[in-house]
């Protein structure tokens, strides 16, 4: 082992990949939603091709005048007219700096009869820009809308923005800060000494980084979409955090079973830091199951989610141990005052709260098992009922102004104003067959309105706009397309014509049929590569299935949770909403392979000390209750920081943080204390030596890890 030429190589590819950043090889995050053969794709494909006028991003500026009142007073309407003018300062400039060649291309007249709403308290004009998204400057929009709200001062018109350019990437706020801040506190508990406390932050925090500057890197090359940097933070902070945290304890365990440093660095690599690489294994294997959904952007998200554990696998087996070697027994140097210093030896280990929790566990088996495994049942019930879909601004944070806009348009203009469903029709000629679909689902039930079709200049393919009665996130909104998906096929019947039925409410229904579909798949695939690794492993087809379907257990409780919460409504002030709504559709799929593959540490950590004792000749439940002494408390730690690093994500103000924060948090937290500490120690207990049963045939087969 040579430490500083580790430590070396790492600040210098550290160093390197820095500096590939500043001279501009990085790429920028982009949301590319493709559904591949979908109606929804084949209608965002025949407006990119034939109606180039139709593909600049709109932001909605709504403005409504004081409760009970006219916008379309003399000094009110001055006012909305002065705020509409300020466009013309806002036109693309060619070749402009900071964002100036991003500008509004046209807007329409807040006045107008279709922008005016019947009480004529609301108005809204669709300033059109010249690009798309998130390719727009954050900037140039922030300015833009400063600009708006600064031309209204002195009067009491209120103005708000929603729309496709209004969106912004996802904010963390302070979660990463807070997340730090519990594992710290978590930390000295179990340490109590700040060398060895701070040693796995500043891992995470190393390891965090180099995973982002990865993303960066690999995003000049590959879509990776806005909401992956969150996901890369949530899940390499915590599993940056816990990873190092076995591989100290384990280190600090040695020296203090009388070992050198250099013998305890080495010692803590091959045991605590062979089951991180396997654990980091089995949470890569669980992402690349993402591939059998068929959807590129949920892949992705996945795959850039394991930036974080592919770099804390790597430092935690390269340079924490030379880290560990260098500072021996200063690791237990700085001891936190006020804290009683534990005892490590192993006759204290077995004093311990876990490992008397170990015990309870295993000479109680018979009423722990069932019990633990009802109480699992009740807390994932909720899932039975899950609504996937996507959740529209109605259901974000009242202060932002998206969700302020979305209400005003909902009042003046009814609940579908916000998310119509356009007809894409490619008319093949046939130029009746526009006409043709706006009377044959006018007057249906769920339709408001049918707005007149929009052609493009040669008339080969138009649009017809559908305004539902409901809003975008409601269930009923999702059978009007699937209703409209029977009747326009109908209506153009012989003309040749064909029209899908697009929009975001088709969309995500489009990509919530696609998961459901491809679900065995995709469980068939992480169930079955899980099943053969843990096999390899263990030497045990019983651990392996065991191992399978507890995570399943976890996995359902945590979407329980989430349905019972978020979509249900339960508790929903804690999360910082006051608006249910549906899950989003990609959810279920990237959480569940990240949650499989975080769990399997927690049971590799677990299972690689009781097989360590059996396999040294304990009998089962012995080797079960001195593994869960020896290595519970620190499961347990890992747990509390994990989740409390998940929980904080929920503070960032948007929602599909918040889901995914709460969903892996429970999840985690669950699979940790009820599963691992109760379910398993009990049925091993149960089973006995029958826990290790591996046919001959597959222990031949199976390579011994």
């Amino acid at each position: 082992m040579h430490p500083w030429r580790v430590i070396l190589t790492w600040v210098g590819l550290i160093v390197l990949l820095a500096a590939l950043l500043g001279a501009g090889a990085g790429g920028k995050l982009r949301n590319e939603f493709e559904i591949p053969d979908s109606d929804t794709q084949t209608a965002v494909d025949l407006i990119e091709a034939k109606f180039p006028a139709r593909q600049g991003a709109g932001l909605n500026v709504v403005f409504a005048a004081p409760e009970g009142q006219r916008l379309d007073t003399p000094e009110r309407k001055a006012a909305v007219e002065k705020a509409v003018a300020v466009s013309q300062t806002f036109a693309p400039v060619e070749g402009g700096k900071d964002g100036a060649d991003d500008g509004v291309v046209s807007i329409d007249d807040p006045f107008a009869p279709a922008n005016f709403s019947q009480g004529g308290r609301v108005a809204y004009t669709s300033a059109q820009w010249n690009g798309t998204g998130f390719d727009i400057s954050r900037t140039r929009v922030v300015d833009y809308q400063d600009a708006v709200r600064a031309s209204l001062r002195g009067s009491d018109v209120q103005v708000e923005f929603n729309g496709e350019a209004e969106q912004a990437p996802p904010e963390q706020g302070a979660s990463e800060g807070i997340g730090i801040l519990a594992a710290l506190i978590v930390l000295i508990i179990v340490f109590r000494t700040f060398v060895a406390t701070i040693i796995p932050l500043v891992l995470a925090i190393v390891a965090l980084a180099v995973a982002f500057m990865l993303l960066f890197l690999l995003s000049r090359f590959f879509a990776f979409n806005t909401i992956t940097p969150i996901l890369v933070s949530m899940i390499g902070l915590g599993v940056g955090i816990d990873y190092s945290l076995f591989i100290v304890t384990r280190f600090r365990q040695l020296l203090h079973e009388g070992l050198d440093p250099v013998e305890a660095a080495a010692g803590a690599a091959a045991t605590a830091g062979r089951a991180v690489i396997f654990a980091g294994l089995t949470v890569a294997v669980s992402i690349t199951g993402l591939i059998t959904m068929g959807l590129d952007f949920v892949t992705k998200l996945g795959f850039g989610s394991a930036l974080g554990v592919l770099t804390t696998v790597l430092i935690a087996n390269s340079l924490l141990p030379s880290v560990l070697r260098l500072l021996g027994h200063r690791v237990d140097r700085l001891k936190v005052p006020f804290i009683k210093q534990p005892d490590e030896s192993e006759a204290a280990r077995e004093r311990t709260l876990t490992a008397r929790w170990g015990r309870f566990v295993t000479r109680n088996a018979r009423i722990v098992l069932p019990v633990g495994f009802v109480l699992m049942l009740v807390l994932a019930a909720p899932a039975l009922g899950v609504q996937l879909g996507a959740a529209d601004q109605g259901t974000a944070p009242s202060d932002q102004t998206s969700r302020r806009a979305y209400d005003l348009l909902a009042e003046g203009f009814g609940p579908g104003f916000n998310g119509p469903i356009p007809v894409v029709i490619d008319t093949k000629g046939a130029a009746d067959a526009p006409a043709k679909v706006k009377a044959a689902v006018e007057g249906a039930p769920g339709i408001a309105a049918v707005l007149d079709p929009i052609a493009n200049e040669d008339g080969s393919v138009a649009i017809v706009n559908i305004v539902p009665t409901t809003s975008p996130q409601d269930a009923a909104t999702q059978d009007l397309v699937t209703s409209l998906r029977a009747t326009v096929p109908q209506a153009l019947a012989g003309s040749g014509a064909i029209g899908y039925v697009s929009g975001s409410t088709a969309a995500f229904k489009d990509i919530g049929d696609r998961i459901l579909s491809r679900l065995p798949w995709f469980l068939l695939y992480i169930i079955g590569v899980t099943f053969v690794l843990l096999a390899m492993a263990f030497r045990s087809v019983v651990i392996a299935i065991k191992a399978a379907l507890t995570t399943i257990l976890s996995a359902f409780v945590g979407f329980g949770v989430l349905v019972f919460v978020i979509q249900e409504g339960n508790l929903l002030g804690l999360t910082g909403l006051d608006q249910t709504g549906p899950i989003e559709t990609f959810v279920p799929p990237i959480a569940f392979a990240i949650l499989f593959g975080l769990s399997m540490d927690y049971e590799v950590f677990l299972m690689s000390r009781i097989r360590e004792e059996h396999v040294h000749g304990m009998q089962t439940r012995d080797a079960v209750e001195h593994g869960v002494g020896a290595i519970g408390r620190v499961i347990v730690a890992a747990a509390l920081i994990m989740s409390s690093v998940f929980f904080a994500f929920m503070l960032a103000p948007d929602r599909v943080s918040k889901e995914f924060g709460l969903l892996l948090a429970i999840a985690i937290l669950v699979d940790a204390l009820v599963v691992r500490m109760t379910l398993v120690p009990a049925l091993l207990a149960l089973l006995r030596e029958r826990s290790w049963y591996m046919p001959g045939w597959l222990n031949r087969a199976l390579p011994d890890l």
